[in-house]
């Protein structure tokens, strides 16, 4: 199983719930392929560089997991359709041998 860190922009509009009703999914389809969530980091509320989508803040959010390689396509792919999520990364850190 290989660690990535997925670092999320989330819109500044969503309520603390709709945010938390996001991150649940996204922790589920991780699961649900057979990964583990190490950490969640949320950042919080901070100001963009430049204006996204016409919004001069967002809320960033970073994920670091352990999961199959397949299951990274499957999580990009519902990370792009879900409403909310402006802009995502994700970045494999290293292979890791067993996670207990």
């Amino acid at each position: 199983m290989r660690k990535y860190e997925n670092l999320l922009l989330l819109s500044p509009e969503l309520s603390a719930e709709e945010r938390q009703g996001i991150l649940d999914n996204l922790i589920a389809i991780i699961e649900r392929e057979g990964g583990k969530i190490l950490e969640m980091d949320e950042w919080g509320m901070r100001d963009l560089a430049y204006a996204v989508r016409k919004m001069d803040r967002g809320y960033y959010v970073l994920i670091n997991s352990v999961m199959p390689g397949p299951a990274v396509a499957e999580l990009e792919r519902n990370i792009r359709i879900t409403d909310g999520i402006f802009k995502f990364v994700t970045v494999k850190l290293e292979d890791v041998e067993e996670v207990a």
